[in-house]
């Protein structure tokens, strides 16, 4: 048996005050790290050992990464970092508070650039400092590439190079990988994963910091997957995030 590990980071400066956030490179909280430690500890508990981990660009799942193995003591293993992990881009809504935005544009408005599939917020202007562009840590991808707003369908495409060629193969050697990233970057990996619909994929929402275990046979077809934890608990925690984007 294999197995993935898939982790949203901890709770963020931005989650905590309901923004959107996107690319915005966050901190994590003081709940957010010890929502970390406690997942490094239900790691633990099941007797996880990782062969490596990946995680994108973003502070909030890179710090949250590290928690999580220093919790596990397997600070060792190898960990991978790639932008293609990163949060799908909000573009103009990054910064904005959820709930301020329902009320201004309506709560269906919020859920659809939120949510929806193929609808990206509006893109940032190409001299906005907030653009990617202008960031260092992006210099090594081609202009191109990097997006001024996305949407989860532009998110998974992104996405699905880095997985199929290098995340999910290096399973045919590893037992065990963790990936720790964000809820829409996450999202596109379980909707690959489980064959989940376009219009079912937008009702999944990800509790931060609960891992999500994938269980693979030897020829890597999926067989099994769960969160580790109360699952009361994470009900009410998948709640909260659905109602995020309400006034």
């Amino acid at each position: 048996m294999k197995k993935i590990v898939l982790l949203r980071h901890g709770e963020s400066a931005w989650n905590k005050e309901n923004r959107f956030t996107g690319w915005t490179d966050v901190d994590l909280t003081e709940k957010g790290i010890a929502e970390a430690k406690k997942a490094g500890e239900l790691l633990v508990d099941n007797d996880f050992l990782f062969d490596k981990a990946y995680t994108s660009y973003l502070k909030r799942a890179v710090k949250t990464l590290d928690v999580v193995l220093d919790r596990m003591d397997q600070d060792w293993i190898p960990v991978e970092k790639s932008w293609r992990l990163n949060e799908k881009h909000y573009g103009q809504l990054q910064g904005l508070n959820k709930a301020e935005t329902a009320e201004k544009y309506g709560e269906e408005q919020v859920l659809v650039w939120r949510r929806s599939y193929d609808v990206a917020p509006h893109a940032l202007a190409e001299d906005d400092p907030r653009n990617p562009r202008f960031e260092v840590r992006y210099n090594e991808v081609s202009d191109a590439e990097l997006p001024r707003t996305e949407s989860l369908k532009d998110t998974i495409e992104r996405i699905m190079p880095y997985w199929k060629c290098v995340i999910f193969p290096n399973l045919k050697t590893a037992d065990e990988l963790l990936v720790v990233a964000h809820g829409n970057s996450l999202r596109g990996i379980i909707k690959h994963l489980k064959g989940i619909s376009d219009e079912d994929i937008v009702k999944l929402n990800l509790p931060t910091a609960v891992p999500y275990v994938f269980e693979f046979d030897d020829d890597l077809n999926l067989t099994k997957d769960y969160f580790l934890g109360d699952p009361e608990e994470i009900k009410k925690l998948m709640e909260a995030v659905a109602n995020q984007g309400k006034k």
